[in-house]
């Protein structure tokens, strides 16, 4: 229970008590819970959503879905989205080691520069835009959607730490990227499968034959990006920071937001 509070504490903005003093170990284990965290917060999400429908219009809707899914996290991702390209636009000066140190440097810098403004822009609108699309898709699509969008890049954040080294040796972004092991992410998976096999409990007969399939296909999906992520991430930076696992989040939603797009062109 205590690693689950760690979890809410560290992804959202609810004010929730751990106890005791923690250690390094218990706020690395918490990683294991995050998508319990993405779930719940996916199910705000999707209630704001339904609740504002019936008052306001479908795009009206969307952005105010979009505002709980910030807010709920306090910007947390879009705060690390934005420092990694701003990381990332640096210009080389064909010392490796410098370059690395320099874009470290950058992204833990207290102000957002252009660059980052244009990739929060950038998210937000592919993702409002993508949520206009599946709105238009079956009422189960469009709220299964809404759900899910924090769920499965809770847990690429997870697979990514486990495959990766820390690019700094302090932090708490450290403390989560070394501490993060096979345990963390055997159970992450485990409760993402689980999660994802409600929907054919309670709702089996309304589902799609494809949609075991296309879960599976997300899956496969998300995890191969992922370790490209980490690729590239440790050529640019030496490893990962916190920084750039919310990063990683962030482009997770939009590639789960796109692909639900083009598999329901496909076989819905």
């Amino acid at each position: 229970m205590k690693k689950l509070l760690l979890a809410f504490q560290f992804l959202t903005v609810i004010p929730v008590r751990t106890g005791p003093p923690v250690n390094d170990k218990e706020i690395a284990g918490s990683s294991a819970f995050f998508v319990v965290v993405g779930f719940l917060q996916g199910l705000l999400i999707a209630a704001a959503a339904f609740l504002s429908r019936t008052v306001f219009p479908p795009e009206l809707t969307i952005a105010i879905a979009l505002l709980v899914l910030v807010f709920s996290n306090g910007g947390f991702h879009m705060d690390g989205l934005a420092d990694t390209f701003d990381a990332l636009a640096a210009k080389s000066s064909g010392d490796i080691r410098a370059d690395r140190e320099k874009r470290l440097s950058i992204m833990k810098g207290g102000t957002t520069g252009p660059i980052g403004v244009i990739a929060i822009m950038f998210a937000l609108a592919l993702k409002y835009l993508a949520l206009t699309n599946i709105s238009n898709l079956s009422y189960f699509t469009y709220y299964s959607s809404l759900t899910l969008m924090p769920v499965l890049p809770k847990w690429t954040m997870v697979i990514s730490m486990y495959h990766a080294r820390a690019a700094r040796e302090d932090g708490l972004g450290n403390i989560f990227i070394n501490g993060t092991g096979a345990k963390e992410a055997a159970i992450s998976t485990m409760l993402l499968l689980g999660l994802l096999a409600l929907p054919e409990l309670f709702l089996g007969s309304l589902l799609s034959a494809y949609q075991p399939l296309f879960y599976a296909a997300l899956m496969v999906t998300l995890y191969g990006l992922c370790r490209l992520w980490v690729i590239f991430f440790d050529k640019r930076f030496g490893g990962l920071t916190g920084d750039t696992v919310g990063a990683i989040s962030e482009f997770s939603e939009v590639i789960f937001l796109f692909m639900v797009i083009l598999w329901s062109r496909l076989f819905i």
